[in-house]
């Protein structure tokens, strides 16, 4: 049974959970160019850095978290400050249960909210239910770079993907951040955004 409220606000103590769920990608898969499991205290780190300026949320279900997703900074420099970096992961056991989709809807809402203007994915290709995943999420293909890295023993393919969040004016103030827009009065609303994709029993 889904709870009311499985989309929530990560916290330091979620660092084993996420530990868990992203240990596979980085041990046998070419998912993620990271090739070494972050211990759950840099995890932890990441999470409470994350939070100062951008969203990381977690579902959870029955007590257990099942799935993640967060933003972060494209590149440093200011002009940059509208666009974030996202990244989704699901547990094996939660897919194809509309995980993937709650986290990420979840997420423009508070990301459009805070002020962004778009969001970037980058994914490791071929990977068809990936690509499929941000079809699906109104992502447009840009650009793909060949044999850009190599991990898993192979030389690996890489796509970047853009999603428009909101209108880009002129003169836009600059973007608020999480911390200010987990203050307003309809944050629970906003955070449940993505709850009724959750097709789990």
């Amino acid at each position: 049974m889904v709870s009311d409220d499985p989309i929530r606000v990560a916290t330091r103590e979620d660092a084993a959970a996420v530990r868990d769920i992203y240990a596979p990608f980085c041990e046998s898969t070419a998912i993620t160019f990271e090739e070494t499991t972050p211990s759950e205290t840099e995890l932890a780190d990441r999470i409470a850095s994350t939070l100062e300026r951008h969203p990381w949320l977690v579902c959870e279900v029955d007590d257990d978290i099942v799935g993640y997703a967060y933003a972060g900074p494209l590149r440093k420099r200011r002009a940059y400050e509208w666009v974030v970096e996202l990244s989704v992961y699901v547990a094996d056991s939660a897919r194809r249960m509309g995980v993937g989709r709650a986290l990420y809807e979840s997420l423009f809402a508070v990301l459009e909210r805070q002020g962004i203007r778009d969001g970037y994915a980058v994914t490791t290709v071929p990977n068809p239910e990936t690509e499929r995943f941000h079809e699906r999420m109104g992502f447009e293909r840009l650009v793909d770079f060949p044999a850009i890295g190599y991990t898993q023993a192979e030389w690996q393919d890489v796509a970047w993907w853009q999603r428009a969040l909101a209108e880009k004016t002129d003169s836009p103030e600059r973007p608020r951040p999480f911390p200010a827009v987990r203050a307003d009065d309809d944050w629970d609303t906003l955070i449940r955004t993505g709850a009724d994709s959750l097709e789990l029993a």
